[in-house]
């Protein structure tokens, strides 16, 4: 009787209207309780009764009620609602269908679900991994959460779960497209192939690599110059822009490479075959002869063309780099062989310095490599250093890039180029305060919102003694992007840069040769790029990035799940901090894991973790900065939520603050 009142309703509404409300974002914990999420500064307690309505992440409006003298929260209105989409693992709960999300903030979470239609669910076991959505939320008037299970990824113990289910959540392919029985060359009909078969060219890769798409070959000339033609694969020999299998890689965007394996963008037939630059086999191609002179300078001399080419020699990068290191050489070349690899490495010196003195060069840091048994489990995580075999075909595909760029800029106007804007505008006077404040050093505002400035301190700081303003300072550079107009890239500190050397892999780069060869043909461009294709590209690369973290993170859980009772020591280099500690990267393994303030020192009138600054300090002195290396021990390794915590093996004793004789200890 009391329930359909119409006169209670309304007085409930009234009473509800005169409570205050604030509007935030949930933040949950594993304690059960959670904290709407104001703003930077302001959180309110939100008790376990009231989390029930809402999931961590959900944007609402809360009342805002006082209980027991204390401000609390409680969810009244969703404005969105953060869990759509999501990866979970199957529970049964007395028999019925439940899902619990695979997200750290909603383990506690379990929803009830059911299959969606097609989908049987005598399939569903416990523990399997499943794509879900949720369908019903309480703050939408619903009784309560509900999900359906739309797809199952793999069973519970699959030892390749880390892989399909990273695809699965970023929404990404996990096999190679289907490719058609007979592939044929679909050139334009005046494109005429320049046989260059007869010219050493070599292929420099790693032993594993199927998808060869570059070939080098140089000489020098009479006049000291070096002349490097760069041969890439041609895809779009075979692919055109109307064809069906143009769309799939338009979809795709590019190769994506998980540790381990990866997924091509195009069928491996045609990417690990019919283009691929396979020693003693003709492949069409299209190439770049550019003279570079001996300070390293790209002279106007550059020719794009179409060929037919001939790897006639498929090296790898270890044994190229051994023998121009002249260390332990177990494999020696010969003839021509000898010759263009001499002659690429005195051009990878030349240009290497001029962009050390000119642009920009980033200190080399190690790769880190999973070597994984045929049962999927890591063998082994190897930190192969950048060596110079490496540099040397780095900077020929630099130089390619370089020359793709010009061409494209001064023929069209247009292509896809990596651009790079510098510094956020708002964070430059901040930048000019931290290296600059006693205006000594030739940084100023102005300075830096030019090319020139901006490499100019970038050089100036790999010169520091510390990485510690390199590390603060990056965090105020924008984000590369793909444009369609040439622009900068202030990053490389190049004034244009364009991609071309790597077809088989990147979609954009698919486009700049179709450019490239209308510049050869001097006619219209068969394809240009629309607006819409550095946003996606960016999307897609995004999403790539992110699923190579996970399936790291999830493998670096697996590997080190021993390492906190072993009681190893790793050395960690700290990336960044925050209020609540810090992260460090493991140098030995490329892995990262978190440091809380609690396990510096469990004392938090003692110990600020500054952020903005870079700072870990103890009674307002510096312990710790970005950049240190120092010496830890992890203590906890989380499998299920691919997590690493750690603490620093320099201990620093709970003394009470006020004491100056036990503070001086």
């Amino acid at each position: 009787m009391f329930q359909d009142n119409p006169l209670l309703a309304q007085l409930k509404q009234q009473i509800k209207e005169n409570i205050p409300k604030k509007e935030g974002t949930i933040k949950a914990t594993d304690k059960g309780f959670g904290f709407l999420e104001v703003d930077s500064k302001t959180s309110l307690f939100i008790p376990p009764p009231y989390m029930k309505k809402c999931v961590h992440g959900d944007k609402v409006v809360a009342l805002i009620r006082t209980e027991n003298e204390k401000e609390v929260a409680e969810p009244d209105e969703l404005i969105e609602q953060s869990l759509n989409r999501f990866i979970g693992r199957i529970k049964m709960f007395k028999g019925k269908l439940n899902v619990v999300p695979d997200l750290p903030q909603l383990k506690r979470l379990s929803l009830k679900a059911k299959a969606k239609k097609g989908l049987n669910p005598e399939t569903l076991n416990e523990g399997d991994w499943v794509v879900a959505h949720l369908i019903r939320h309480p703050l939408k008037g619903d009784n309560g959460f509900f999900a359906e299970i739309s797809e199952k990824i793999t069973d519970a113990n699959d030892k390749i779960a880390p892989w399909w289910v990273t695809l699965a959540e970023n929404d990404l392919p996990n096999s190679e497209p289907e490719g058609i029985e007979n592939w044929s060359l679909n050139d334009d009909e005046d494109l005429n192939r320049i046989d260059m078969t007869n010219i050493p060219f070599v292929t420099i890769d790693g032993d594993s690599t199927k998808d060869m798409d570059d070939a080098l070959y140089a000489r020098q000339l009479d006049n000291g110059n070096f002349e490097v033609t760069i041969a890439i694969a041609d895809p779009t020999a075979y692919i055109s822009p109307e064809d069906n299998m143009d769309k799939v890689a338009r979809e795709r965007g590019f190769t994506i490479y998980l540790p381990g394996r990866n997924i091509p963008m195009l069928p491996r037939d045609l990417a690990d075959d019919l283009c691929s630059l396979i020693q003693d086999q003709e492949r069409p191609a299209l190439c770049c002869t550019v003279e570079v002179d001996n300070n390293g300078v790209i002279t106007d001399e550059i020719k794009f063309f179409a060929a037919t080419v001939k790897s006639h020699a498929r090296l790898a990068y270890d044994n190229v780099s051994d023998w121009l290191e002249e260390k332990d050489q177990c494999w020696i070349p010969e003839g021509e062989i000898a010759d263009v690899l001499t002659v690429l490495n005195e051009f990878s010196s030349a240009r290497t310095k001029w962009r050390e003195e000119n642009a920009v060069v980033f200190p080399d840091r190690p790769d880190y490599r999973f070597e994984l048994s045929e049962d999927n489990d890591v063998i082994a995580i190897h930190a192969d250093k950048r060596r110079t075999a490496n540099k040397l075909v780095e900077e020929a595909m630099i130089t390619a890039n370089i020359c793709a760029g010009r061409v494209l800029s001064r023929s069209f106007e247009k292509g896809v180029f990596n651009t790079h804007a510098g510094f956020k505008p708002e964070k430059i006077k901040d930048i000019v305060s931290l290296v600059n404040p006693e205006a000594i050093l030739p940084f100023t505002e102005e300075s830096l919102k030019t090319l020139e400035g901006f490499s100019e301190l970038r050089r100036w700081l790999n010169d520091q003694d510390t990485t510690y303003l390199d590390n603060r300072i990056r965090k105020y550079q924008t984000y590369s992007e793909v444009c369609t107009t040439p622009s900068e890239h202030f990053a490389m500190g190049l004034d244009v840069y364009a991609t071309w050397t790597s077809p088989i892999r990147k979609y954009g780069d698919m486009i700049n040769h179709r450019l490239l060869k209308a510049h050869i043909l001097q006619k219209a461009p068969v394809q240009e790029p629309d607006s819409l294709i550095g946003e996606e590209l960016a999307i897609h690369k995004k999403h790539h990035k992110i699923a190579e973290r996970n399936v790291a993170d999830w493998l670096y859980a697996r590997t080190l799940s021993n390492e906190p009772k072993n009681e190893t020591k790793f050395s960690g280099e700290i990336f960044d901090i925050n209020r609540a500690g810090m992260r460090v990267r493991i140098l030995e393994n490329g892995s990262t894991a978190f440091i809380p303030a609690s396990l510096i020192l469990d004392n938090k009138t003692r110990i600020v973790c500054n952020g903005d600054e870079g700072t870990v300090s103890i009674d307002n002195d510096h312990v710790y900065k970005l950049g240190d290396v120092l010496e830890i021990v992890l203590t906890e390794v989380n499998i299920e939520n691919r997590s690493i915590v750690a603490k620093p093996t320099e201990v620093f004793s709970d003394i009470e603050a006020d004491n100056p004789n036990n503070k001086s200890e």
